[in-house]
């Protein structure tokens, strides 16, 4: 029996320990916090518990629309929401330690230090020290927030997106320094919360991620403004200064596209989501041998190998040069148990969805337009309004879009793009349509359920098969 040391315990850990084991390896899983990881205890799964709650505020908001009479004045208890999510948080956490119990996954509590791939020195809370043998170690011990110079977090003004979470009020005013997943995901919450946001964006677009087709950035810009959050784009925050409880902040244009700037304006709170570094301090990589870019990524080969043989590393460890996605941490998880000791199948990339819980919702898997076109493919783009389905109708939520990108000449399924209620979820027929090879025909011919959302993929596919 193979002996395998996992040192971090998120979406990539976890999936890695469970697999091993069912192959019938022999598994530790360190861990210094709580199982879980990021996803589970500050990212994910927190997150989406206050979406849900901002969700049901929006309702109650728009009661009478749906003929429902009674108090609409609903508002957020933050105290309570944090007992709920800390309440979801536990009974996920405590599914992993059955699991672990069930699968016989050894838990050994501290902070891992990578010795050799056949040795990991684990530090306990109290300082006491235990040495892991075994015969190959996967390094999956995530990535934290990215703080700014010009905005250093005190945990009270200025925040990283984990201490958001643990807000125990609900800020007037509010910030948000940077508009990529988190800070549009956090934008639309706290609106629903009733706070007055403002989003600042670098660049020259809302989540200007390259797998975001620009039409659905465009469209996301649109309903944020209407929700009444402002949003300004091609600008930095250059200073901020804390003073008689509020912060204010004075801006500059990122670059020469934008002539004029927002004067110095004054909020509450400033949540800083720029980004995430490497949670690496500790890990032992230098003294390892463990090649590393220069922000600190670990590097491995197609396998997720590393530079040391028998050390693998997965997940958010890897950086943005990979995809840093939950579902896909745990894709590579599998990846690399798998190729343990024989290195057969290298990690594919090349379909992973998105799925991004703003107001409304995105999801994406495949090439946008912009990347179809810049890997020189003849493209065409068939889109599908979400007005047009009876359901969302009567669901009241209309804004959003169907986009489908096609190969012009083999009509193949390059990507699929949705924004609009559920499009989290509908994105997952699409992932799987091009997983298979599926074209626009094979999807049209399928029968979706009436009257649904997801008939609007159907919908889609057989505009395109008549266009």
């Amino acid at each position: 029996m193979k002996k395998l040391t996992i040192i971090g315990s998120g979406p990539a850990g976890y999936t890695a320990a469970f697999a091993a084991a069912r192959a019938g390896q022999a598994v530790t899983l360190v861990e210094s916090e709580a199982l879980g990881g990021t996803c589970l205890n500050s990212g994910c799964i927190p997150t989406k518990t206050f979406k849900s709650s901002a969700d049901i505020l929006d309702k109650f908001r728009h009661m009478s629309e749906f003929a429902v009479t009674g108090s609409s004045q609903a508002a957020i208890d933050m105290a309570r929401l944090l007992e709920r999510k800390n309440r979801v948080i536990r009974l996920l956490a405590q599914g992993l330690e059955k699991s672990c119990a069930h699968l016989n996954v050894a838990v050994a509590r501290g902070r891992g230090r990578l010795v050799s791939a056949q040795q990991v020195q684990v530090t306990a809370k109290d300082g006491s020290t235990q040495r892991i043998d075994g015969d190959a170690v996967i390094l999956a011990v995530g990535s934290r927030p990215l703080e700014l110079p010009a905005l250093p977090t005190d945990k009270r003004h200025i925040l990283t997106s984990d201490g958001v979470l643990n807000l125990d009020r609900v800020p007037a005013s509010i910030c948000i320094v940077g508009g990529g997943v988190i800070g549009c995901e956090m934008a639309c919450i706290f609106r629903a919360f009733g706070a007055e946001v403002t989003v600042v964006e670098g660049q020259n677009r809302l989540l200007p991620l390259p797998a975001v087709d620009e039409e659905i950035s465009k469209l996301l810009h649109r309903e944020l403004k209407k929700a009444g959050i402002k949003v300004e784009t091609g600008v930095t925050v250059s200073r901020a200064e804390v003073g008689d409880g509020m912060v204010r902040l004075h801006t500059e244009a990122a670059s020469g596209e934008r002539p004029s700037v927002p004067p110095p304006f004054e909020v509450e709170s400033v949540f800083v989501t720029v980004g995430r570094v490497p949670d690496t301090e500790g890990l032992g990589l230098e003294t390892a041998g463990v090649v590393c870019d220069a922000r600190g990524w670990v590097q491995t080969d197609v396998f997720l190998e590393t530079s040391v043989p028998g050390v693998y590393a997965i997940g958010d460890i890897l950086g943005p040069g990979k995809i840093m996605l939950a579902h896909m941490a745990a894709a590579e998880a599998e990846c690399v148990v798998e190729n343990l000791g024989q290195q057969s199948k290298p990690c594919d990339y090349s379909l992973v969805p998105s799925a991004i819980f703003t107001t409304p919702e995105i999801g994406c898997v495949g090439l946008s337009e912009a990347q179809a076109l810049a890997k020189g493919r003849n493209v065409r783009c068939v889109r599908l309004h979400m007005r047009e389905l009876g359901k969302a109708h009567a669901m009241g939520e209309i804004a959003g879009l169907f986009k489908l990108v096609i190969d012009a000449e083999s009509q193949a399924i390059l990507g699929a793009h949705i924004c609009g209620p559920h499009a989290t979820d509908l994105i997952a027929e699409a992932a799987l349509a091009i997983h298979m090879g599926a074209s626009a025909e094979d999807v049209a011919r399928t029968i979706h359920a009436h009257p649904t959302l997801a008939e609007g993929f159907g919908d889609l596919c057989r505009i395109a098969r008549l266009a």
